[in-house]
């Protein structure tokens, strides 16, 4: 397990910013229908570790198949830079946050692992 440190992101013209404290070495990219065309790599960190600044009224939200995970994105630009919902585990509401919407992040730098959506 690596480093928790706090990192602010958003959207792309700006309207929805937030700030999450995430460990960068636990990555992953997901082959399912969604994420595979959005080319998400994300990070989960817990609810209260994520902080919505601004932009609350500015999201309009997408649930598909089980329909648990709000993804929320912002009606301006179409950006989609996290998601909240529970896991399969039941844990409590997780934020998935896509590190590519982080403000200091080089995702180039990152070794995300594999998750297999499509097989779920």
């Amino acid at each position: 397990m690596g480093e928790i440190r706090v990192h602010q992101g958003g959207c792309h013209c700006g309207a929805v910013r937030y700030e999450a404290a995430v460990d960068l070495d636990r990555v992953v990219t997901c082959n399912c229908s969604r994420c595979s065309k959005l080319g998400w790599i994300m990070t989960f960190t817990p609810a209260e570790q994520f902080k919505l600044r601004s932009g609350e009224d500015q999201m309009t939200e997408y649930r598909f198949n089980h329909k648990t995970i709000r993804h929320l994105f912002c009606r301006i630009c179409g950006i989609e830079s996290f998601a909240l919902g529970v896991p399969p585990t039941g844990t409590g509401e997780m934020a998935a946050v896509n590190v590519r919407c982080l403000d200091d992040v080089d995702p180039t730098a990152l070794q995300p692992k594999m998750f297999n959506g499509k097989g779920l």
